[in-house]
């Protein structure tokens, strides 16, 4: 059949056959505008989510009773000292100060009855400033922080019972970031600032509410960061929308309904921490962290009070987020804290002991690294490896570094040699003229050694565990050929504080959008930073590699301001090895004397906190250097105490003059020495010889064939001549610098060495760490006034100038020729006294030098490191201005020039100019920062052949003159005799060793038997220990040679642990270096 028609089913369907009403597109950034308006303050809070967030609040008497009493002056008194006194009547919006006061509040609470039964009560504590809640018997529990943030207290369950119950508030009368006035927070503090006590309640929270702010926050940041290309982005913006719209003000149900909205796009496990659960894989893993400067913008005395306000914060918090893991670097701090708050100091040691809390870093405080010398590095990591030991049973992994202003070529070998093999850092971040080019890398020190090193893609350490920092985690990554993940430091810092409730309820919702929804970088909270390097170090021989200094292009003023601080830096690390040193020699040859273990340690922990890296660096306020000089001022009078005691059993007395039979030298240096020694204000002595003491010979001149002289060859111009050296002085400046002995003229005709030259000095925003590239464009010579003779003696000549800088500022110059010794390399010593009171200006003396290289060598941490003396990439321009140690060389093949020094940090050579920074006059963060005289040295070295031990020893030399000593009358004197006579010093590096080889420290051993001090246990036995460097870039070999009776000798690392027995033959063992290699051997006493 066929031709009928089928009648066709048509499928069901609700789907109208008439549109029923016209439906636009979202308009996208309106949508997103009134995202925000959901939570914000203003004209809208009486109206949204803002409105619901408390359920109650309750303040004034009877429920919040407040007294107060006002500490004297600037003093801080413990918690016993200040509830003893009597307390008097204040109330909320009352005005405490001045800056830096301290004011404690004995604060009564009673719960009304009709808050009893909620949910989460909290007291609110807004003094516009830092404080710290204590129990009624004396416990530090929670840090407050003022201005909105961070302003909460839980109240204990026991105070629900409807009595009163005590705390007290010690309020501090600083900002989290110090007293600047105005909105500029590096300007000088404002010494007159007072702050109101703006919230003093009890307030009962809704939990729903104040999980419905955060959730909204997230997804919200999801609908404005996400690409508008993907449907995440889309959703989120509906999802904001729909919560917005589902709300009712005042209707409770209306916020659970909104949160069961919000977790279709978080997922259903965020009110906890089993939304880390899931099993899936994390990129991106978040650390809590808290910098807390030690100083900076407060003084030191403040910071201690940071670490028990921001260390109490985060114990509170981990008894409530499980999943919170936090690391906190500078054993200084621990000890403060174990000092001034062993409450807490118990508290923080049972999360250590959980695996919650990290302590982090190895060293003593997060110290610059670029000024410190190689042995105050190395002690960095002994002071803070060993108090981790300690305190904690377990030292550090990772060198932990995230705000320092570049880092030592050097840093590699010595976190090995420490027992670390990881280093974190950001800092590179804010290089202000080339990206820094890896996220993860091996870097590579001097010697070959290396380490894993981590910069968070963030380029934070103070991360507020934002959206955007997870997604960043990823976006700004820059290692992901070799490795994807990366660490989140979150937390409040720099002025402390840590991370908040907030930040942790932000990151779990990060990890539930990254499960549930995706596009976002998975974030897993739990781990710990030696957790996240594990994984790294399996990695290891993909990853990319970086040799050499990790230069920071930033803050390179840093390597002059607050030049006294520098000074008294140089000072006492040369000091406390001349201590080091002579105790040790002293306690083995005289069984009456003692090795003063504990005041070397009291000194070298306060050297150690002075190199932190606002305070050496000199980027911080005046308060601090205030504090600094006192520190420094202590050290001297303990070194000196220290040194006349090992004179006195010595046998000998530091004099003024003295005769050639009755004098003697003091030598602190491991090599061979032939110097001039003053011996009365007219007369020298040639002293000479190996080892602690070394006799005087006499100095032999006669008029007929003097050893230096001084002639006048024009009006203003004198020639200083020795058997070396031939000087022309014109003006104050060298015009000529002839060098005999290769017949060659150092300086370039027609220029002028010794040359002043100053320089507008106003950087784009830091004023204390910032010199700008275009200050070189503002040069400006300063004329010197006339040439005069200054002396004129047998074995010294001089001539001085007087310079005019302005009105209120001038240098007295003082250039020196010494009669040259035979087999000694001489040089032209300066010494200036600069009357410095400018404003943003920078005083710099320059060289220019017949010698051509595209590189030029600079002392670092034990060795050199070379840069370019040209712009031909961006990379070279941005080292306009480099950090030196006691010399900076520009050599070329067969002849060189180094320029030492005895205090200064700075220098720059740019083609065949060589230029040492000497003052800068910032006036932000201190005002007054290098105002006043200072007094400095340096010399020009001439010297044969390229860079070499010539130049190393004379700069060690010119930073250790001998001292004249002459011996005593007593029976003591019979050793200082034993020393002179005896055929060979203590302990030295043979004749036949490479010159290269430094023996630079000599001191007993950490836990020898008789001497130990500290947390760590005694050891059997009596040890001295020995660093020895390769200092010039090639293989080291020697013999070191001893007359104690040493058992066996032993290589160690910096912590002194032994890692291999060295053959020992009569009283001698080789030794083979690398180059630059740092060696630590340790004898064994029989």
């Amino acid at each position: 059949m066929g031709g009928e028609s089928v009648a066709q089913r048509a499928p069901k369907s609700d789907y109208p056959l008439r549109a029923p009403k016209p439906v636009g597109q979202m308009i996208s950034g309106i949508y997103k505008e009134r995202i925000a308006q959901f939570y914000a303050g203003g004209q809208w809070e009486h109206n949204n989510l803002r409105a619901m967030m408390n359920e109650g609040v309750v303040s004034g008497e009877p429920h919040v009773k407040l007294s107060v009493w006002d500490a004297p002056d600037q003093t801080r008194p413990t918690f016993d000292d200040a509830v003893s006194h009597e307390f008097k009547e204040t109330s909320v919006g009352s005005w405490f100060g001045p800056s830096w006061t301290t004011h404690w509040f004995k604060v009564v609470l009673k719960v009304p009855e009709d808050l009893l039964d909620k949910h989460l009560l909290e007291l609110h504590w807004d003094g516009n400033n830092e404080g710290l809640v204590w129990t009624e018997d004396g416990n530090p529990l929670q840090g407050l922080t003022g201005g909105g943030e961070r302003v909460e207290w839980i109240l204990p369950e026991s105070f629900r019972d409807g009595r009163e119950h005590t705390i007290y508030i010690e309020m501090a009368c600083n900002g989290m970031f110090g007293n600047a006035a105005g909105g500029d927070a590096i300007q000088p503090p404002d010494p007159n600032k007072y702050f109101q006590l703006s919230r003093a309640e009890i307030v009962a929270v809704n939990p729903d509410a104040r999980q419905l702010y955060i959730d909204i926050w997230i997804i919200g940041d999801a609908a404005r960061e996400f690409p508008s290309d993907s449907w995440e982005q889309h959703k989120a913006l509906n999802i904001c929308n729909k919560i917005i719209d589902t709300f009712e003000l005042g209707n409770k149900d209306s916020l659970k309904a909104c949160r069961t909205i919000a977790e279709d796009y978080l997922g259903p496990n965020v009110n906890s921490a089993k939304v880390y659960d899931t099993g899936k894989e994390a990129l991106v893993f978040g650390i809590g962290h808290c910098h807390i400067d030690s100083c900076w913008l407060w003084p030191f005395a403040e910071t201690k009070r940071k670490v028990a306000r921001s260390w109490s914060n985060q114990c509170d918090l981990m008894d409530r987020y499980p999943e919170l893991n936090f690391a906190c670097s500078q054993a200084q701090q621990y000890k403060w804290l174990k000092q001034l708050y062993p409450y807490v100091f118990e508290r923080v040691k049972k999360k250590v002991a959980e695996g919650r809390f990290h302590p982090i870093g190895g060293s003593w405080v997060e110290h610059d690294t670029n000024m410190p010398s190689g042995e105050s590095l190395v002690r960095q990591f002994l002071y803070g490896q060993r108090f981790y030991e300690g305190n904690f049973g377990k030292r550090c992994q990772t060198f932990w570094l995230p705000d320092t202003f570049g880092y030592s070529s050097q840093l590699p070998q010595l976190c090995r040699l420490s027992g670390m093999t990881r280093f974190f850092t950001q800092k590179l971040s804010w290089n202000n003229i080339n990206k820094f080019p890896h996220t993860t890398f091996n870097w590579i020190s001097l010697d070959g050694s290396q380490v894993i090193c981590h910069m968070p893609p963030t380029e934070t350490y103070t991360a507020d565990a934002h959206f955007g920092d997870v997604k960043r985690s990823m976006s700004q990554h820059k290692s992901l050929d070799q490795d994807a993940t990366s660490l989140l430091v979150f937390g409040k810092g720099d002025g402390g504080g840590g991370p908040t409730w907030e930040h942790i309820e932000k990151l779990r919702r990060c990890r539930g959008i990254a499960d549930t929804v995706g596009l976002l970088p998975r974030v897993h909270m739990g781990n710990s930073v030696d957790d996240f390097f594990d994984a790294l170090e399996r990695k290891a021989s993909s990853l990319t590699t970086w040799y050499g200094e990790l230069y920071f292009e930033f803050h390179r003023g840093t390597y002059t301001t607050q030049a006294n601080n520098k000074r008294n830096n140089r000072k006492s690390e040369i000091v406390l090895r001349d201590v080091e040193l002579l105790a040790a020699l002293t306690s083995l040859k005289n069984k009456s004397y003692k090795y003063p273990k504990k005041d070397i340690d009291d000194m070298w922990e306060s050297v150690l906190l002075c190199q932190f890296h606002d305070c050496l660096p000199g980027s911080s306020i005046e308060m601090c250097y205030d504090d600094s000089n006192k520190i420094y001022a202590e050290l001297f009078e303990t070194a000196g105490r220290i040194l006349k005691d090992i004179s006195k059993a010595l046998g000998v007395s530091e004099v003024k003059s003295t005769t050639i039979d009755n004098g003697i030298a003091l030598n602190t240096l491991p090599w061979h020495r032939k110097a001039l020694v003053d011996i009365s204000a007219n007369e020298a002595a040639v002293a000479c010889g190996t080892g602690p003491l070394l006799n005087l010979r006499a100095f032999k001149t006669s008029d007929k064939s003097p050893t230096v002289t001084l002639h006048k060859s024009s009006e203003g111009v004198f020639i200083l001549e020795n058997n070396q050296l031939k000087v022309e002085v014109k003006a104050g400046c060298i015009t000529s610098l002839f060098d005999k002995s290769t017949e060659r003229e150092v300086i370039p005709k027609g220029q002028k060495a010794n040359q002043y030259v100053i320089f507008d000095d106003k950087p784009l925003y830091w004023q204390a760490w910032d010199v700008e590239v275009y200050h070189l464009d503002t040069r400006e010579e300063l004329s010197c006034g006339e040439t005069k003779a200054h002396e004129e003696k047998d074995h010294r000549v001089s001539v001085v100038t007087e310079t005019k800088i302005s009105n209120k500022s001038h240098i007295e110059t003082i250039i020196t020729l010494s009669a040259a010794i035979d087999g000694e390399q001489s040089y032209v010593e300066i010494t200036s006294k600069v009357v410095w009171h400018e404003t943003m200006r920078f005083l710099k003396v320059e060289f220019p030098v017949d010698v051509r290289n595209t590189e030029a060598s600079y002392e670092t941490q034990f060795g050199v490191v070379k840069r370019p003396t040209h712009y031909n990439t961006s990379w070279d321009m941005a080292k306009f201005e480099v950090c030196c140690h006691k010399f900076a060389d520009l050599s070329e093949h067969g002849y060189g020039v180094s320029i030492l020094n005895d205090s200064k940090y700075g220098f720059a050579t740019v083609g065949s100019l060589m230029r040492l920074s000497l003052l800068r006059s910032p006036k932000a963060p201190d005002a007054n920062a290098d105002m006043g005289t200072h007094h400095i040295r340096w010399a020009i070295l001439p010297h044969g052949g390229s860079l070499g031990p010539t130049t190393v020893r004379k700069a060690y030399e010119f930073n250790n003159p001998l001292k004249l000593l002459s011996m005593s009358s007593d029976d003591n004197s019979s050793v200082a005799r034993s020393i002179l006579t005896a055929a060979e010093p203590p302990v030295y590096l043979t004749p036949n060793s490479d010159q290269s080889l430094v023996l630079d420290t000599i001191k007993r051993g950490e836990d020898d038997e008789d001497i130990s001090h500290g947390d760590l246990p005694a050891k059997d036995g009596r040890s001295v220990v020995l660093r020895i460097y390769e200092s010039l870039g090639g293989r080291g070999r020697g013999t070191v040679a001893t007359t104690w009776n040493v058992d066996k000798v032993t290589k160690t690392n910096l912590l002194e642990d032994d890692l291999e027995e060295v053959s020992l033959k009569d009283g001698k063992f080789a030794i083979d270096l690398r180059p630059f290699e740092v060696a630590t051997y340790k004898l064994h006493l029989a």
